[in-house]
């Protein structure tokens, strides 16, 4: 009955987002605009000099690059994806990647060569230990690196079993100076006190990853992939349940009956798509240095899906939702949700302007079912909220530099976001640097 009232187009899903799925088109979505006391919170008016919130939010730095952490080292630069696990009623740990993409010679590491998978390499994890306030500010206890030797970690998840899984958004190796390949996804315990080894998941895939979302009822690790133009839409089904080492199945979403569809263009929001999964028989070629789509390749020969620049992905609501930054007809940003238990996607959030939504990168979704988009683009960047019913409105502006927001994860009680903001990077020339904040403030008044 459930399958035959989706095809129909009324889809018995969980009722929180469930409306997201059914939204208007992208014109009539992407135009409304919130007031305070609907899905938004208001203007945006500067709460400091890196941010622009609405009225009655709070933010503190907690971390920025080149201070010294609580280990000796100085913090990494180019800050970004970001998970958070909680340790007791007021304590949470944040595992956050460094996107760090200095080449052989440059790249400063940040552990000692037994520990670094690549000992050029200067990518990594740091943890930080934050202490939440009754009122929801935060306060950083201690802070060190937790993982060091890859590069270009972009984005990643949280795992159910407690663990970041960080992921490289390359496929360079030996023959661009480097030690050993890379374009691998590393897992990194939330609990452990000092560095790990960094070892490579190769079941998981060779390509340019981004983004991961854990199925807590299956253990199915949803992958994103980050490549301009031909991304894919990733499942691994490990071998042994919560231990990814063990190797497992790397499967591309294809939409059934429609081999080798494009969604990257000419969607409509709310129309649902009965999906299949084919089979990656070699997800770790060699070929990948030099060409960092002959994953995608197998499976679109395959008839997988075809995608533009797969970001942020995120479990909630007994589904997955992902980005697709310059997807869209407006190539400005689409917003996707699959449901595994139905074996269903639909586009749910289409931008067709870019006051509206420009380069939607990582997300969250908040535990009031408020979904949240950190922008990366190059204009002013913002935090948008996107609601239940499809509403969009800013929730912060980056009055600090150009460069994106990312790592954004909600305090399991709602009361507090963390988010980072990158820094200027090498190329750009000395710039600001990038930071780590907590936001706090009369979250019940809007949609987040």
């Amino acid at each position: 009955m459930r399958r035959a009232g989706r095809w129909a187009g009324t889809a018995a899903l969980a009722p929180s987002l469930s409306g997201l799925a059914a939204c208007a088109g992208p014109t009539a979505a992407s135009t409304r605009r919130t007031a305070r006391g609907a899905a938004g919170y208001g203007p945006l008016s500067p709460a400091g000099p890196e941010l622009a919130l609405p009225e009655g939010f709070s933010y503190a730095v907690l971390s920025v690059e080149g201070r010294p952490m609580s280990d000796g080292r100085p913090t990494p630069r180019a800050h970004d994806g970001m998970g958070l696990f909680p340790v007791n009623d007021d304590v949470v740990r944040l595992v956050r990647n460094h996107e760090d993409q200095d080449p052989p010679g440059v790249a400063v590491p940040l552990v000692s060569p037994d520990l670094a998978y690549d000992p050029l390499a200067g990518g990594g994890t740091t943890t930080l230990e934050v202490r939440i306030e009754a009122d929801g500010r935060a306060v950083l206890v201690r802070d060190f690196v937790s993982a060091g030797g890859t590069m270009i970690n972009c984005a990643g998840g949280t795992t159910p079993w407690r663990s970041w899984l960080t992921c490289e958004e390359t496929t360079f190796g030996p023959g661009r100076g480097w030690t050993v390949p890379h374009g691998y996804v590393f897992e990194v315990p939330a609990d452990a006190d000092e560095a790990v080894r960094a070892e490579p998941l190769r079941a998981m895939g060779r390509f340019t990853h981004e983004a991961i979302a854990v199925d807590p009822e299956t253990g199915f690790v949803y992958e994103t992939e980050d490549y301009n133009r031909r991304s894919g839409f990733y499942r691994f089904r490990p071998h042994t349940p919560r231990v990814l080492r063990d190797g497992g199945v790397l499967e591309m979403l294809a939409v059934r009956g429609a081999p080798q569809v494009d969604l990257r263009t000419g969607q409509q929001p709310g129309a649902w798509r009965e999906v299949e999964w084919v089979p990656i028989e070699n997800p770790d070629p060699p070929e990948a240095e030099r060409s960092a789509t002959t994953v995608w390749a197998e499976g679109f020969e395959a008839g997988g899906a075809r995608f533009s620049r797969l970001e942020g992905c995120w479990h909630a609501d007994r589904s997955i939702y992902f980005h697709a930054t310059n997807g869209g007809d407006a190539q400005l940003g689409q917003v996707w949700r699959y449901v595994p238990e139905e074996e269903a996607l639909a586009l749910v959030f289409e931008s067709s302007s870019e006051d509206v939504l420009s380069g939607p990168d990582n997300l969250t979704v908040s535990p009031r079912d408020g979904i949240l988009i950190c922008e990366d683009n190059s204009g002013t960047t913002h935090l948008r909220g996107l609601s239940p019913a499809g509403e969009i409105f800013p929730f912060a502006r980056n009055l600090l530099n150009v460069r994106e927001f990312a790592g954004a994860c909600f305090s399991p009680d709602g009361r507090t976001l963390f988010v980072n903001l990158q820094g200027d990077t090498i190329s750009m020339g000395p710039g600001h640097l990038g930071q780590t904040f907590a936001i706090w403030g009369p979250w019940e008044r809007g949609a987040l």
